[in-house]
């Protein structure tokens, strides 16, 4: 099941390990000492891939000090250099926001962002993957803004046997909330997935909603929402740093979802959200069929974009 995961990841990251590659040319050559064009076309690699220009600057600057200092003496060393630092980025944010305990069902996790990221169809395959690990899951259709919305969803969650609670068109979400929290309890369903409406910071109603959504399940669920996660679309790259800023102040935020990966030579992103928002990306998504949202590992990602294969990974239980 992992090298099937980790062969989806790289297939997924295909267009930004080739880009980022191709930028960084010869940088991880393994003989011979480190050249000023080494590092230079590491930081150009880093930039195109949508990982920031303040992020790229500051990472490849501690690499020039680390060669200046005699730590790094060959190109040989940048590759695991650089592995360090991008795991340890990574992992800080992770560490920032972990994923909160539960001290009483259900487990309820709200899907926020924009129209178009992909988030209708993220909520059934994030039931999917919830249902493989052994919990009993149910969605909320709390999109009743956007016409459609709720028979996408269910549509979406048929094909993944998991139930839905709607309403109709125009009705209130804190209310398909309530009803969800409700019929999750009365069945013994271990966690609730609610698809809210795509909220545009300049919609202010629309923001309220959210407010009353969190409050509504706050007060039935001890701790909830439990997790909420922004659905961004991995295309907008860097763009996707606003979404999340704009987001995180209303909503909460505690976690990503970056979808269309495969679609993308952007992937660096992931990098930017974790720097400049502290953010962890837990799950990717690097297509369009069920099976296709994978949970992200930090690891598995910075050997694919680095094409750093597992044998050749350093063994950091030593």
């Amino acid at each position: 099941m992992a090298r099937t995961l980790l062969g989806k990841l790289k297939r997924g990251l295909f267009m930004t390990h080739t880009e980022f590659l191709e930028k960084a040319g010869d940088t991880f050559r393994r003989e011979g000492p480190v050249a000023p064009a080494n590092l230079d076309r590491l930081e150009e690699a880093l930039i195109a891939s949508d990982a920031g220009v303040e992020l790229s600057l500051r990472l490849v600057d501690a690499l020039r000090e680390d060669v200046r200092a005699g730590r790094i003496t060959t190109a040989g060393e940048l590759r695991p250099a650089i592995r360090e630092q991008l795991l340890s980025l990574l992992r800080r944010a992770e560490d920032a926001r972990p994923v909160a305990g539960v001290s009483e069902k259900p487990h309820v996790t709200l899907l926020v962002g924009v129209n178009g990221t992909g988030k209708t169809t993220t909520a059934a395959k994030l039931a999917k993957r919830k249902q493989e690990a052994g919990s009993r899951v149910i969605l909320a259709a709390a999109d009743t803004f956007r016409a459609a919305a709720v028979e996408q969803l269910k549509i979406w969650a048929e094909r993944v046997g998991a139930p839905v609670v709607h309403q109709q068109e125009g009705a209130d979400p804190a209310a398909v909330v309530f009803d969800a929290i409700a019929s999750a309890r009365s069945k013994g369903i271990d966690e609730v997935l609610v698809d809210t409406a795509g909220r545009l910071h300049t919609r202010s109603n629309l923001m309220k909603e959210l407010e009353k959504v969190k409050r509504v399940a706050a007060r039935e669920v001890s701790g909830a929402p439990h997790e909420v996660l922004l659905v961004l679309d991995a295309t907008t790259g860097s763009n996707g740093i606003q979404q999340a800023q704009q987001f995180g102040a209303i909503a909460g935020v505690t976690g990503v979802v970056l979808t269309k990966l495969d679609g993308t030579a952007k992937g660096g992103v992931i990098l930017a959200i974790a720097d400049s928002l502290k953010l962890p990306v837990r799950w990717v998504g690097v297509g369009e069929d069920v099976d296709d949202l994978l949970p992200f590992q930090a690891e598995d990602f910075v050997d694919s974009l680095l094409e750093i294969e597992s044998g050749d990974a350093p063994d950091e239980s030593v």
